[in-house]
């Protein structure tokens, strides 16, 4: 898939043409400079062709500009991003005017021989055109545009577009799996994502908020029709609400990461296991089990918790069930980014839970197994009755539902329903994929009865 990479100086308005282009709120866009570090990317359909487009960190040469400490490292993956397009739209501000840096960044992006054309931004009314031309001057295509009002987007769109090269076949056409990696602050998510492409792809710091945004990257394994892909999402530490400061930012950075969670096929939850799971990652592990997503609790860091005496996995992962019982079907790895101790298990899992989450559960084989279990352990009476399960459906899948009918919903207890989901988490495993069980009342007649008939058959096609 080709790649789009947006450039610029800090502050040109990189991020508003982003969510333009992208037509949703994507990247954060705050009036000051340094706020987007890694490079933001999203899958969009660009004038007919499907594009990965790519917003980067403002490209500074000096901490002054931006006063942040990671302007090198922001730097190094905007050069990276330059690198990998087939097209590359250099973003400037039409009211400042061309600046010593944006043509320091203009120099450095026509060296390396990307097809590029500038986009002189804030250029909110027609008035405001003639500030483009001075950029005309440097021998490459000007538009110009404004991000925040709409204003000659398509004119660059269509620029954009006839400087793509042709369109081949793309065998990763088809959906990537979204795996949206989440946890507390540095416990090692973009480390993860590094380690798993083996390369410096997301910043890297311990300096505690280090990524910012919601960051996509795409990740294959193998190649052709056997290849695996997918889209790896690297979010922003979720601090608790006491912890965060009041700005835009902080905010914004905590809703992307829920967004990326809804979005998510399957959520991975980082834990240090030298600190245990703390409130605050109970908090985030209620995030996803509202969202419904399949899971997999990651573990990582497992070479300082073996250099402070914690060897035994079993035990330390007895005591992640105790203290988390609500994720007891998310399944646990162990695992390490340093040293990258088990990181192959970790994808292992990551299928496993997505394969559960959509697995289809033939009806006869799911209702024999109701059967049986209600055979092998009576529900407990209520109020002298006692609850009857006459057959259930699967009725959706991402996420697991079941429906059961019933002669009454009122008499099942949490302790039978939970009977229930354990012999059918024995049966077809399910590991990773969250279970919901829901319960309807009828009203069994007699067999032979036509209006019996008749109403089973209405009740199958309304849950089906």
């Amino acid at each position: 898939m080709n790649v789009v990479s947006l450039v610029g100086r800090p502050n040109t308005g990189k991020s508003a043409l982003f969510n333009r282009l992208a037509k949703k709120r994507v990247a954060i866009v705050f009036d000051q400079p340094g706020v987007t570090r890694d490079r933001v990317t999203r899958e969009i359909d660009l004038a007919g062709r499907r594009v990965m487009l790519v917003d980067t960190g403002g490209i500074a040469f000096d901490k002054r500009v931006t006063h942040d400490p990671l302007d090198s490292e922001t730097r190094s993956q905007a050069e990276l991003a330059v690198e990998d397009s087939a097209v590359c739209v250099i973003v400037v501000d039409a009211r400042e005017g061309a600046a010593p840096l944006d043509l320091e960044v203009i120099q450095r992006v026509r060296k390396s021989g990307v097809n590029c054309v500038i986009a002189a931004n804030k250029c909110d009314t027609p008035d405001d055109d003639w500030r483009a031309a001075e950029f005309e001057r440097l021998g490459l295509p000007v538009f110009a545009i404004s991000a925040e009002h709409g204003r000659g987007i398509d004119a660059l769109v269509e620029a954009i577009s006839g400087r793509l090269p042709p369109a081949q076949e793309d065998e990763s056409a088809a959906r990537p799996l979204r795996v949206a990696i989440v946890g507390r602050p540095n416990v090692g998510k973009s480390s993860y994502i590094n380690r798993l492409l083996n390369a410096p792809r997301v910043i890297v710091s311990d300096i505690a908020g280090t990524t910012r945004d919601a960051v996509e990257v795409p990740f294959t394994i193998g190649s052709g029709p056997e290849a695996r892909h997918y889209m790896l999402v690297d979010t922003a530490g979720m601090k608790p609400h006491t912890k965060m400061s009041r700005t835009s930012i902080d905010n914004f950075s905590l809703f992307r990461s829920e967004q990326a969670i809804e979005e998510a096929d399957v959520v991975i939850l980082l834990l240090d296991p030298t600190a245990g799971p703390t409130f605050q990652d109970k908090r985030i592990a209620g995030k996803i089990l509202e969202a419904k997503k399949a899971c997999v609790l990651m573990m990582n860091k497992w070479d300082l918790a073996s250099a402070e005496g914690i060897t035994d996995e079993k035990k330390a992962a007895d005591a992640v069930r105790k203290m988390m019982p609500f994720l007891a079907f998310a399944p646990i790895v162990f695992c390490s980014n340093k040293s990258g101790y088990n990181i192959r298990r970790t994808v292992e899992a990551i299928d496993r839970a997505a394969a559960s989450a959509s697995e289809r559960l033939p009806t006869g084989m799911l209702n024999r197994v109701i059967e049986t279990a209600a055979k092998r352990t009576l529900a407990p009476t209520v109020r002298g009755r006692r609850l009857k399960i006459f057959y259930g459906l699967q009725v959706s899948t991402n996420p697991q539902t079941i429906r059961l009918f019933v002669n009454d919903p009122k008499l099942v207890t949490p302790a039978y329903l939970s009977y229930i989901e354990k012999n059918l988490r024995a049966r077809f495993g399910l590991e990773g994929a969250p279970l919901r069980i829901f319960l309807k009342g009828r009203v069994r007649k007699s067999p032979g009865s036509s209006a019996s008939a008749a109403k089973a058959e209405d009740d199958g096609k309304s849950d089906s």
